[in-house]
C-alpha cells in the first residue's frame, strides 16, 4: 500500500515538472515573438507597408566553419545571400552568419521565420540572433 502512494506522489511530482517546463517554454516563444510583433509595429511606424519588400538581415552565431557551411547550404537555395566571419573580440568565439534576403513583412511571417531560424541554429549546435531591416533599404 505504501509503494502505491509513493507511485502516486512521484507521478504528481513528475506531472508539476512537465507543467512547469512547459509554460517556461511557451513564455520564451512569447517573447520571441513579441519582439518580431515589435520589430514589425517599429518599421510600419517608420513609414514601412506590408506590400513593399524590404531588405531582411538575419543573424546567426555558430561554433564552427562546418556549421556555417551546412547552414549555408540550407539557405541559399531559398534565395539569401550569406556571408561569414570568425567574431572577435574579447570573450568572442565562433562565426557570425549574416543571411540578407528581400521581403514582404509582416508579423506572422516573420515570426514564423524566427521559429524556422531558431530550430536551424539549435541543429547546427548555434544560436539565432534575430532580424533587423530599415524602412530606407528597398
Amino acid at each position: 500500500m505504501q509503494w502505491a502512494y509513493l507511485l502516486l506522489v512521484l507521478a504528481a511530482l513528475l506531472a508539476v515538472v512537465r507543467v512547469v517546463m512547459a509554460l517556461r517554454k511557451a513564455r520564451a516563444q512569447s517573447t520571441h515573438d513579441d519582439w518580431d510583433a515589435r520589430l514589425v509595429k517599429n518599421l510600419r511606424a517608420a513609414g514601412g507597408n506590408s506590400f513593399t519588400p524590404y531588405e531582411v538581415d538575419f543573424f546567426f552565431n555558430l561554433p564552427d566553419e562546418a556549421a556555417c557551411a551546412s547552414l549555408r547550404s540550407a539557405l541559399e537555395p531559398e534565395g539569401f545571400a550569406i556571408d561569414t566571419r570568425v567574431m572577435t573580440g574579447e570573450g568572442a568565439s565562433g562565426y557570425s552568419l549574416h543571411a540578407r534576403k528581400h521581403l514582404r513583412i509582416s508579423v506572422t511571417e516573420m515570426q514564423d521565420y524566427s521559429q524556422r531560424f531558431r530550430a536551424l541554429a539549435r541543429q547546427y549546435d548555434g544560436y539565432y540572433d534575430g532580424w533587423m531591416t530599415d524602412p530606407s533599404r528597398k
